[in-house]
């Protein structure tokens, strides 16, 4: 596996919930830390969130208290739980995993697709 990858996405009312999965590539560490992203349609990249290696996580504005990040070390996992959705969270959700002897090398994966209707 040389990218991370991610699942979970879905369709959802607003006020639902979904929990997206970022399985990480072997080769990053969990001395690294990881950020999710998204991107809706005809928009800029947008940051969602930070989370380092010790577990201390900052969140974008427009998604904290929503959005909760978690991992689970042994499988290699970290999990985005979102919470209360809403339209303006409709987008691709990307996890970028970093490594390397100083984290300074990241991997992305493709992305979950997450739309939250009306």
């Amino acid at each position: 596996q040389v990218h991370p990858v991610e699942s979970g996405g879905g369709s959802v009312q607003a006020g639902g919930s979904l929990r997206l999965s970022c399985t990480t590539p072997e080769f990053t560490s969990d001395r690294c830390g990881m950020d999710w992203y998204r991107q809706a349609a005809e928009k800029p990249r947008e940051w969602v969130s930070s989370s380092t290696a010790d577990g201390t996580t900052t969140y974008a504005d427009s998604v904290k208290g929503r959005f909760t990040v978690s991992k689970d070390n042994a499988k290699s996992t970290v999990y985005l739980q979102m919470n209360n959705l809403r339209p303006e969270d409709t987008a691709m959700y990307y996890c970028r995993a970093f490594y390397g002897t100083r984290c300074s090398y990241f991997s992305e994966g493709q992305g979950t697709q997450v739309t939250v209707s009306e």
